[in-house]
């Protein structure tokens, strides 16, 4: 694919396309930088103002015409596109042909994610190292395969069903039943095709590459809790707090990752003629013969990129707008603080299924010394007053000298926020409170 794109250098105006955390957080982050004058949301949330120099706009994204227009009017110098359904809807391709420059892939690199069975034959074809898989196109085929597998297979919907397509089974029944209930259409096309993995043990960890299409730059490194109970029991969700960086990732085993897992993958994406010029997410599982990918993401994940960017120094929206460009030189990095970061997220009764929204949300008197509040799924109601509107509503996020302080405020600050059937973890990061751990390498 080619790409055009204005090569101007001017970092003025940035649009963040997305209505999460993620987003705020990516628009906290970018304000920092002094060069920066402006930053749009779009549509963004009841948070997205609070945030220094930003402004929300309204706007259809099916709307090209009217985005395009809008977009010079707003003399937007970089667009960042945050959610995964416009990355795999082709955006990136669509503003790049009208002469923007754009941090997020086309069409063709966000497969990657759009895709889990493209993603697995991909890795498959670059002896990238991930579970074994079937790509099956009916129940009847999945359970043959299902009924003569020594142990419970890994059931995934094979499209974009946020962060909630994924069962992991503890019997073949269950197995067998998360697999009719999608070819049944519990998230409509996107289980049309359904991928079953063999189970793999170890942790699972997160690493992020921001890439130019060649070279590329590693942000810190982090862990999510997906599972939406303690002691990670629970359906999955699209995540319920994380931390970073995680000492999981010794330097050793990131040199291991970097040669077996993220240069393939950038060369990879070269030989297929696919320019990816956006943020690659590896979620990996650290077993006992080395890393695997268990997914790629084509955006930042949430609530990673919450825990992450306090992490950022003012220079980070510059590496963003190089990998847009293409012209990372390659010999940049992230200048890391010394601190660590932690995230819970709180969430609607009932999510990840179905919740109820329009409660009014309390905020007493936080602690924001090195804490930032992220709205995730807020608005405002006809009085103005902040009203929760999603599943997951808020993240809370704090950093200090160790990750025992640091949860220690984030749990103290969640005391102070409530709403009508809120729901925390209260173990996030169980991994590194045990004990302070001050030493990142091995």
């Amino acid at each position: 694919m080619s790409i055009k794109s204005n090569n101007s250098y001017k970092l003025e105006n940035i649009l963040i396309i997305g209505n999460g955390g993620r987003e705020n957080a990516l628009a906290w982050a970018i304000q920092k930088n002094q060069l920066i004058k402006r930053i749009y949301l779009l549509p963004g949330n009841a948070g997205s103002n609070k945030i220094n120099k930003s402004e929300r706009i309204i706007l259809n994204l099916s709307n090209i015409k009217e985005l395009i227009k809008k977009l010079n009017y707003l003399n937007i110098d970089l667009v960042v596109i945050g959610p995964e359904i416009p990355l795999a809807q082709g955006l990136g391709d669509v503003l790049r042909e009208n002469n923007f420059n754009v941090f997020g892939p086309g069409a063709d690199g966000a497969k990657l994610e759009s895709s889990k069975s493209w993603a697995k034959e991909f890795m498959k074809s670059a002896n990238i190292p991930t579970a074994n898989f079937w790509k099956v196109k009916s129940f009847e085929e999945a359970k043959k395969i299902i009924l003569n597998s020594p142990n419970p297979l890994v059931v995934k919907a094979d499209g974009l069903a946020s962060g909630k397509g994924v069962f992991i089974p503890e019997s073949k029944e269950a197995s067998l039943k998360a697999t009719e209930e999608i070819f049944k259409g519990k998230f409509g096309n996107a289980g049309e095709i359904v991928v079953l993995e063999e189970k793999i043990e170890g942790p699972e960890v997160s690493v992020f590459a921001l890439c130019d299409g060649k070279k590329y730059v590693l942000l810190p490194t982090a862990q999510d809790h997906k599972r939406l109970n303690e002691n990670d029991k629970g359906p999955n969700t699209g995540g319920m707090g994380a931390y970073s960086p995680t000492p999981l990732i010794t330097k050793n085993i990131l040199k291991r990752i970097t040669k077996e897992i993220i240069r393939p993958t950038i060369d990879t994406l070269l030989r297929k003629n696919i320019d990816y010029r956006g943020v690659l997410y590896f979620g990996l599982m650290i077993t006992k013969s080395g890393p695997k990918v268990i997914e790629y993401n084509c955006r930042f994940g949430d609530p990673e990129c919450q825990t992450i960017m306090p992490l950022m120094d003012n220079n980070f929206v510059n590496l963003l707008q190089k990998c847009a460009l293409g012209n990372l030189v390659g010999n940049e990095y992230i200048k890391m603080t010394d601190k660590f970061s932690g995230c819970v997220i709180a969430t609607s009764q009932g999510y990840p299924n179905s919740y109820q929204t329009g409660f009014p949300i309390n905020i007493g008197d936080i602690d924001y010394e090195n804490c930032q509040i992220f709205d995730s799924g807020t608005s405002f109601d006809s009085e103005g007053k902040l009203i929760t509107d999603g599943g997951r509503v808020l993240s809370i996020v704090c950093q200090d000298k160790n990750f025992e302080i640091v949860f220690e405020k984030v749990y103290q600050n969640l005391k102070k926020i409530s709403f009508e059937g809120i729901y925390y973890r209260r173990d996030i990061g169980h991994q590194v409170r045990i004990k302070t751990l001050n030493n990142r390498s091995n």
